[in-house]
């Protein structure tokens, strides 16, 4: 149960059902992520569009990469929920409950590309020391290994974005959905 008051798609009027109505039909369900921003529903417009910028548009990190971002960030952060969430979305496209398991448990000991394994401790780095000189050392690092300025953005916005939203789920007590939480589309 969230720690304030959340309005429920079946009491929910106006803009709101508007926006509820939109995230159906846009993503696939209602998520807890959304329905806790419902008092102020305009920031549900807002938040939906920056989600979608940093994690669908164009870029040259691959969809999972940024799922797999998100991952990271999120055990780093304790936030079961979004682990929940974007570990499905890794798996949607990994296709190996096994590499998701091993993500999920301790990225190092995943069999990941070189590059990725960067992406995954830059991930870790930012979160818990974002002022470490650590990460450009990361940076130089990934940029040897192919990822341009634009890449390292896209993975840097990704991982903000994370801290981000792990911060409103914790800090407002937000719970799993009772399915799960899969079904989301994620292409």
């Amino acid at each position: 149960m969230a720690y304030i008051n959340v309005i429920e798609y079946e009491e929910s009027e106006g803009r709101l059902r508007e926006i509820y109505d939109d995230l159906i039909r846009s993503r696939g369900k209602l998520a807890e992520v959304h329905k806790i921003q419902s008092l102020n529903p305009e920031t549900i417009v807002a938040h939906m569009e920056l989600y979608l910028k940093i994690m669908f548009s164009r870029s040259p990190l691959k969809r999972y990469q940024r799922e797999m971002i998100a991952v990271v960030v999120s055990i780093t952060n304790n936030c079961a929920y979004c682990t929940k969430h974007h570990a499905e979305a890794v798996q949607h496209f990994w296709k190996s409950e096994e590499k998701v398991n091993a993500l999920v448990s301790d990225f190092r000991t995943a069999e990941l590309k070189s590059v990725d394994r960067l992406l995954c401790e830059l991930a870790e780095k930012l979160t818990k020391q974002p002022a470490a000189p650590q990460k450009e050392m990361l940076i130089e690092q990934l940029a040897k290994l192919g990822l341009n300025d634009r890449a390292i953005l896209d993975a840097t916005l990704v991982i903000a974005y994370f801290n981000f939203v792990n911060r409103l789920v914790l800090g407002l007590g937000v719970h799993l959905e009772d399915d799960g939480g899969g079904g989301y589309k994620y292409d």
